[in-house]
């Protein structure tokens, strides 16, 4: 419950309503009076019905795929570049509004994927975002588990990096609690063995690594398993999961050559595009967690995805920020 006499206010996009609104429900504040949709052609527009003058304004929206409703009763499948753009044109109207403070909520921050040059001409997206959304008037920047943590620098403003790990190791802690000795923490690839290795150590758990190589975008050849997983019940770790073929390649190389008992998987972004569902409902995978920094797709059932609330973490952050205090208790 916010206890501060400074106003607070909590607006959002229509990229992942139903966690903005949870976020409120965990402050004891209503949610911000506004809409946010699009014209005919595709523009995208924000109103925002309420006096922000003086406010500390936190705006949630993730920078995902998603499924908006129109007045008419019909949805329209917008993209990430909806997402963002949502995220930009609040934020300026806000600025506009003379908000006190801006802080850009991004439990998912999209376009992070390429964060350096790794051939002539590419892009660096994650910093061409980081510069958009300061130039619109973003005072600071709250988000959860970053592909990559330099992102952070590409900000000249603060950022807050969530860790999402916390509230997996909860999770598992319980699941896992009479089963610990036989359970192991895989990293499914070389890059992710540092998130792993700190995973594995808050759960008291070995560590393995699946070691592959991979051929283009989207896919992936699984090589060797580094330790040893025979008879194991094994956690793979990621950060995100997109088309979902990284992860079954690993689950079924974890089992057929390495021997494992089970395969559980957990990441923090359930980006799930194109044939992911699927390949997940068909893999060797007994279970996939996720947290709602992504909302779930709502066309689309399977019975191994498990969606964890952050809700309450996100809120606590907000709460932190606004009342001047640190943090770093939240990073523990």
């Amino acid at each position: 419950m916010i206890a501060h006499g400074k106003d607070i206010k909590v607006i959002t996009g229509n990229s992942n309503p139903a966690l903005a609104a949870d976020i409120c429900k965990e402050l004891g504040i209503p949610l911000g009076n506004s809409v946010v949709g699009a014209f005919s052609d595709g523009e995208n527009f924000a109103s925002i019905y309420e006096t922000v003058r003086g406010s500390d304004v936190f705006v949630v929206q993730s920078t995902c795929s998603f499924v908006r409703d129109n007045k008419d009763g019909t949805t329209t499948n917008c993209t990430v570049n909806d997402a963002l753009m949502e995220l930009l044109i609040i934020i300026d109207g806000l600025k506009r509004a003379s908000a006190g403070r801006i802080t850009a909520v991004i439990p998912y921050f999209g376009y992070a994927r390429q964060d350096r040059k790794t051939k002539p001409r590419d892009p660096i997206s994650a910093k061409l975002v980081a510069n958009l959304i300061t130039t619109a008037g973003a005072d600071r920047v709250l988000t959860m588990d970053l592909h990559a943590n330099q992102i952070q620098g590409f900000f000249d403003i603060p950022v807050d990096n969530m860790l999402g790990s916390p509230i997996f190791v909860d999770y598992f802690n319980r699941k896992f609690k009479d089963s610990r000795e036989d359970t192991m923490v895989v990293s499914p690839d070389v890059g992710s063995v540092a998130r792993a290795r700190a995973f594995a150590q808050k759960l008291d758990m070995p560590l393995a690594i699946v070691d592959k190589r991979r051929q283009k975008a989207n896919s992936s050849e699984v090589m060797n398993i580094i330790g040893d997983v025979r008879d194991k019940r094994v956690i793979l770790l990621d950060d995100m999961v997109d088309t979902g073929g990284s992860l079954c390649h690993a689950a079924k190389a974890l089992v057929e050559i390495g021997g494992a008992r089970d395969v559980t998987a957990c990441a923090s972004h359930g980006v799930l595009s194109g044939p992911a569902i699927q390949r997940i409902q068909d893999s060797a995978l007994d279970e996939v967690v996720f947290l709602n920094t992504i909302p779930p797709k709502e066309d689309v059932s399977c019975g191994k995805i498990r969606y964890i609330s952050v809700a309450h973490l996100f809120a606590e952050a907000i709460s932190h920020i606004y009342m001047e205090t640190s943090v770093s208790p939240l990073f523990v």
